[in-house]
């Protein structure tokens, strides 16, 4: 199958995506990330813990309904969503793009510093306030993994890629990066670095088929973050 012809291909209707957008957008907002989420944060008074926690059972939601509703439906298996291997001389690419969204991202973050907007949020905090093993490896965990692989199959695998055979190359990295941009919401002062790691992710995908490779940037990105935010 040559690459146009699978990112061009209709694999899914408007159902998927309505289904999947409104799961996304307004019942794990409100169920999870903010009724559970404070039920969470009461049970154990720590944002990584309730975090941790909220972003695992998030991950099986979402990974549930990216099976039970845009693929068992149609019998279809996980590579339609980019769950496949990719070249090997693609790891040069890997890692070039991990150094751009590193250095993007610090600059990003300068510029927001010097115009007085704070890019914390209560888990960073957390972690610097109560830096411990467990602590760490709980970041760690939640950001380096369960995060990257979630969140590629689902902003990328499903919804760039409905996105892309609907609208286009151009149309189908800034809507699904956008969306991805939103659901980070209401950590703001981090969403323009959001944002251009959303249309990193979607690149990759774009070239390789596979959302292996934007799940071990996402992945570097993220636990290179966490390392300079505990220890930095």
């Amino acid at each position: 199958m040559v690459l146009h012809t699978y990112f061009e291909s209709r694999a899914w209707s408007w159902r998927e995506l309505v289904s999947i957008l409104v799961l996304v957008l307004v019942l794990v907002p409100f169920f999870i990330e903010f009724l559970l989420a404070n039920f969470l944060l009461e049970l154990f008074h720590d944002d990584l813990y309730s975090g941790t926690l909220v972003g695992f059972i998030m991950s099986i939601i979402f990974m549930l309904a990216v099976y039970s509703l845009a693929l068992q439906p149609k019998r279809l298996r996980w590579n339609e969503v980019g769950l496949r291997k990719f070249q090997r001389s693609y790891w040069k690419n890997i890692i070039g793009w991990s150094f751009v969204l590193i250095v993007v991202s610090i600059l990003i973050l300068i510029v927001m510093d010097i115009v007085g907007i704070g890019y914390e949020n209560s888990k960073t905090e957390s972690v610097q306030a109560h830096l411990t093993p467990i602590h760490f490896v709980l970041g760690f965990v939640s950001a380096a993994i369960i995060s990257p692989i979630y969140e590629e199959i689902l902003y990328r695998g499903f919804l760039y890629r409905w996105l892309r055979s609907k609208y286009g190359l151009k149309a189908g990295l800034f809507l699904s990066s956008f969306i991805f941009m939103i659901v980070h919401i209401p950590n703001y002062n981090v969403l323009p670095v959001t944002f251009i790691s959303g249309l990193l992710f979607a690149w990759t995908y774009e070239k390789t088929k596979s959302v292996v490779p934007g799940m071990i940037i996402h992945g570097t990105f993220n636990a290179i973050a966490l390392i300079l935010t505990a220890f930095g």
